[in-house]
């Protein structure tokens, strides 16, 4: 493996899980090892001094019943049948001195201990040491017991079975550590691997969009953990931006094509002008001409950047709470007539003393989009119909419906779009930025705008908007 790969693997989120999972894995093992060895050596110690006890109750049961000279006979014989190089007996007076013992040509360099002595003189029953013979690495459990008030039997047993039992123990020890941390890397590894293999694909299928496609999708394995909603998530997140995308490139193409327009105009009557122009007043009629021209566009520039405060809810900083009764009943009074000069029959029904708390020019704004919007669209003889009522979610609904052309199906769900304008409204003045403008504000006040038609009877739009 190359340095390269090597550094690029260390830096991954499965080699620091593995890494984290095969440490925490073998520090604990070796928690729980550590406190069974405590444990085992604990027990096996305590049972070694209760059999050094017992034969140092049944020597002084002995010395009581027949005296020390059968102690010391009694000693000899249970050392040699223990064999010499196991055990040693001793019989030591308070001074120290040793008057009697086993066979002691294994045990040279093992001395009486005063300060042993000093504890028994003192009032103790007995006193243990454990002493370590360095040329042969062997441990001896030496207890001293008092037979007499001046006889002190020292009795020695190896422990050498205990040390091979101990030194057998940290070898499988180290031996099953060895292999349970290389268990442990190998599950950790596979672990943490199939952990991050949705990170991996969230993260292959956004190298895959970044160079090339939207198209890509993160496949979603349906398993409802954490790595499933991160890819259900990413995909939404993909969509969404499509969509914004592709509505960016429609309300691009919408824009050049009606900027394209007045300026082709303009450039017009300015060529026709200077070519032909022979009179102030064809300069004048040029003049004009381009000054309406851009008015119209400033108009649309003027609406798109409304749209776009509103939807990032930069125009709501002025909030009061607004007789939205009377801003309706105003409307109405101001379309009244335009609805006359067309024939229209404009109906209100508003209540009195409907508020709610929204900025007043705003909602001006929307409302009058709308009136302009069914006025445009209902012909000489129609009707149009206003209605304000509130509902029992605390809402306040506005419902304008006119008589007109109505909506076609296929144009009914794209009317809140930019610049869009369906069959029925080309042949009408407008730039097809009235519902989105109208739309736009109404969400802006967590309310919302939804139309029904029905072709050839009529449209229905429908603001609802909350009181607070």
């Amino acid at each position: 493996m190359s340095s390269r790969k090597l550094f690029s693997l260390r830096n991954t989120l499965a080699f620091r899980l593995t890494l984290w999972y095969a440490g925490i894995f073998s520090v604990s093992s070796c928690i729980a090892f550590l406190l069974f060895y405590t444990l085992i050596t604990s027990v096996i110690g305590d049972r070694n001094d209760q059999e050094l006890l017992n034969q140092a109750n049944r020597f002084v049961t002995l010395y009581t019943a027949e005296g020390v000279d059968e102690v010391a006979k009694s000693a000899v014989i249970e050392a040699q049948a223990a064999g010499v190089r196991k055990v040693f007996f001793r019989l030591v007076s308070p001074d120290g001195e040793i008057f009697s013992s086993s066979n002691m040509s294994y045990w040279t360099n093992i001395a009486v201990r005063p300060e042993a002595i000093r504890v028994l003189l003192n009032g103790a029953h007995h006193a243990f040491e454990t002493i370590v013979i360095p040329d042969r690495k062997d441990e001896v459990r030496v207890l001293y017991v008092m037979l007499s008030p001046g006889i002190i039997m020292q009795i020695g047993q190896a422990v050498e079975n205990y040390s091979r039992f101990f030194d057998a123990f940290k070898g499988i020890f180290v031996t099953t550590m060895t292999f349970l941390v290389f268990l442990a890397t190998v599950v950790g590894w596979f672990m943490a691997r199939h952990a991050v293999s949705g990170v991996e694909a969230v993260t292959e299928a956004a190298r895959k969009i970044s160079g090339s496609t939207l198209e890509e999708r993160v496949p979603v394995k349906m398993r409802g953990d954490e790595i499933d909603q991160l890819a259900i998530t990413f995909n939404e997140m993909l969509d969404r931006i499509q969509t914004l995308l592709k509505e960016m490139k429609e309300i691009s193409d919408n824009i050049a094509h009606d900027l394209k327009s007045p300026i082709t105009r303009m450039r017009g009557a300015a060529e026709v002008a200077l070519t032909i122009g022979a009179s102030l007043g064809e300069f004048e009629s040029m003049a004009a001409s381009t000054i309406e021209e851009c008015d119209r566009l400033l108009n649309i520039i003027d609406t798109m950047l409304l749209i776009s405060r509103t939807e990032a809810g930069m125009d709501r900083t002025s909030l009061n709470s607004i007789n939205i009764s009377g801003v309706v009943a105003d409307a109405c009074e101001l379309f009244t007539p335009v609805a006359e000069d067309k024939g229209i029959t404009l109906r209100c029904g508003i209540p009195d003393g409907i508020s709610l708390s929204a900025d007043t020019r705003m909602i001006q704004r929307m409302v009058s989009n709308l009136f302009d919007n069914a006025m445009k669209y209902t012909p000489s003889g129609g009707g149009v119909d206003v209605n304000v009522s509130e509902n029992t979610s605390g809402q306040v609904i506005i419902a304008i419906s006119d008589t007109g052309a109505g909506i076609s199906d296929g144009d009914l769900p794209r009317i809140f779009e930019r610049f869009y304008r369906g069959d029925q409204s080309r042949s009408q003045a407008g730039i097809g930025l009235g519902l989105s403008l109208a739309r736009a504000i109404a969400r802006s006040y967590r309310g919302d705008i939804t139309a029904t038609s029905v072709p050839g009877r009529g449209s229905t739009f429908i603001i609802s908007l909350p009181k607070k």
